[in-house]
């Protein structure tokens, strides 16, 4: 069998370097500045674990055979703890919160839903590290002069999918930017000092963790990376090998952070939900936080206790078909 030991030790040091970054990229870093999914070949129904909503905010969705279909995102709904009823229907509350977990390069069709989820509220507070009134235009994308953007767009075109800037509507009236300009955020990494190296030591402690658990349950993640990369079906390999590193995503983030949090999440967040704090002061009933998936462990213990709110219910948003 073919493995990363028969590569140089500068190759393989490259790939793994890069394979440590991808849940960063993908979910917890922001975006640097309709086609329906394919229907499964087995009638049987998909099948995946129920976590509290909140709980999870990535998961890999598969078939009564335990064959991978879809990778899918959360959105979960937020109301007051004592407006909260028990069997009420999520629709049917006046004012809310919705966490939309964001994966920052995914399928057309899951752009275009929540294109069309988005009309729906009364203000969308989205993230990127950008000025202060920054307009995103249509079709943006991301320039390959940024080293984030240049890794996004060497993902997207690797796994055949869609950039988020190049594909959400950021134009509309009602989308509103809540993130950390980049003056903002270099200024709270020095205050905390912090570093990027630093960042990339505590993915590398936590991807280690990880691994050891993948093995002890007999995977592999470098065997699944190089078989992914030989396939002939090599997109669709890659996004399954990617999507089950995803499903510790939480814990990947938690490690990066620390126990005194970092900018790249705490800071970015209650930026994020003192934004949403002035919607709500101003009456705003329906309100959206679209931000990487790997941000919303952290904003569901705050919206718990800052805000009071506890979640309702959760709805699942295919990012990824993974089907043959």
């Amino acid at each position: 069998m073919f493995s990363l030991h028969h590569l140089p030790y500068g190759a393989r040091r490259a790939l793994r370097s890069i394979w440590l970054l991808v849940p960063l990229v993908a979910l917890g870093g922001a975006p640097a500045a309709e086609a329906q999914p394919a229907a499964a070949k087995s009638p049987a129904p998909a099948k995946a674990d129920k976590p509290r909503p909140g709980e999870k905010w990535v998961r890999l969705l598969k078939d009564s055979r335990g064959k991978p279909v879809a990778m899918q995102t959360a959105i979960v709904r937020y109301v007051k703890a004592e407006a909260a009823e028990p069997g009420k229907d999520a629709d049917d509350y006046d004012q809310y919160v919705d966490l939309v977990g964001a994966v920052h390069i995914g399928d057309r069709s899951y752009y275009r839903k929540l294109n069309r989820k988005f009309r729906a509220y009364d203000a969308v507070l989205y993230e990127l590290v950008a000025p202060e009134g920054t307009k995103v235009p249509r079709g943006r994308g991301t320039s390959n002069a940024h080293p984030l953007g240049a890794l996004q767009n060497g993902m997207k075109s690797m796994l055949e999918v869609e950039h988020q800037l190049e594909q959400v509507d950021y134009t509309r009236d009602n989308m509103i930017h809540a993130d950390l300009s980049p003056e903002e955020f270099l200024e709270s990494m020095t205050a905390r000092e912090e570093s990027f190296v630093q960042m990339y030591f505590r993915m590398m402690g936590a991807s280690v963790a990880q691994q050891s658990q993948a093995a002890a349950d007999g995977e592999n993640a470098e065997v699944d990376l190089m078989a992914a990369l030989f396939a002939p079906d090599r997109a669709r390999q890659l996004k399954i090998a990617l999507a089950k590193q995803f499903e510790g995503m939480e814990s990947l983030m938690n490690s990066l952070s620390g126990p005194n949090g970092s900018t790249l999440i705490t800071e970015r967040n209650k930026r994020a939900l003192d934004v949403l704090e002035k919607q709500l002061d101003a009456g705003v009933e329906k309100v959206a936080i679209f931000y990487g998936a790997g941000h919303l462990a952290e904003m569901d213990q705050q919206l718990t206790e800052r805000f009071d709110m506890q979640p309702v219910s959760v709805e699942w948003v295919e990012a990824w078909d993974l089907r043959p």
